[in-house]
């Protein structure tokens, strides 16, 4: 299966004007993914958990799955990645675990990398349906992108990019699109000044805070 996802992406790349990126012998990422591999050998997760997986925001959540053991969840966030490297790494992070439920963070880094909206969408359909594919049972949440104090000059394109996967996901089944984006918000319309850590990128416990009362009553 690995290498048949592999020439996916190859031919992805190759047809789709650049939606997945190829990605050398040792991709981005491979030392974090290895690491988790090698948790995985010593103690596997329980089957029909609860996978995060995603990009640093899920990473630097450090008591993720403390907060939602009563589900079994496992954190798979991994570096700074973003969708491509989430299709990626699906053979080693997301597929072995079989699980019941997926939350997705991801998407923000491929527009602050300068991806379009359409190919950050593009790659989020890649990868449901490869999802899809390979645990068709599985429910797929989706954790919109945020806002930040740092990505502010990127807001138009987040908000559209939710909007145009929170589309998508309307007609598919078993799916839900989590809006973190609205309830990070102040009164005046702006980001809390005060849910950053001091890259003003990446949450405090404040932040986190926000998440877990939006995240729980899709479990």
């Amino acid at each position: 299966m690995k290498h048949f996802l592999k020439f996916l992406l190859v031919i992805a790349f190759l047809f789709s004007g650049g939606i997945i990126q190829a990605q050398p012998a040792k991709a981005p990422f491979y030392k974090e993914i290895a690491q988790y591999k090698k948790q995985d050998s010593l103690r596997f997760p329980q089957k029909n958990a609860v996978l995060f997986v995603g990009s640093s925001s899920l990473r630097l959540w450090k008591d993720l799955e403390n907060v939602f053991k009563a589900y079994g969840a496992i954190n798979r966030g991994f570096g700074g990645s973003n969708l491509a490297d989430a299709i990626y790494y699906a053979d080693d992070i997301i597929f072995p675990y079989q699980p019941k439920h997926i939350f997705i963070y991801s998407g923000e880094n491929d527009i602050a990398s300068g991806a379009s909206v359409d190919v950050t969408v593009d790659r989020f359909k890649i990868l449901f349906n490869l999802i899809r594919k390979q645990i068709p049972k599985a429910r797929i949440s989706y954790i919109s992108i945020k806002p930040s104090i740092s990505r502010e000059r990127f807001d138009a394109a987040f908000q559209d990019a939710n909007a145009k996967i929170k589309f998508f996901l309307s007609s598919q089944p078993a799916t839900d699109f989590i809006d973190v984006y609205q309830a990070m918000l102040a009164e005046n319309g702006k980001v809390q000044q005060d849910i950053f850590i001091q890259d003003n990128l990446h949450m405090n416990q404040k932040g986190y805070d926000i998440w877990i009362k939006v995240l729980k009553p899709y479990f």
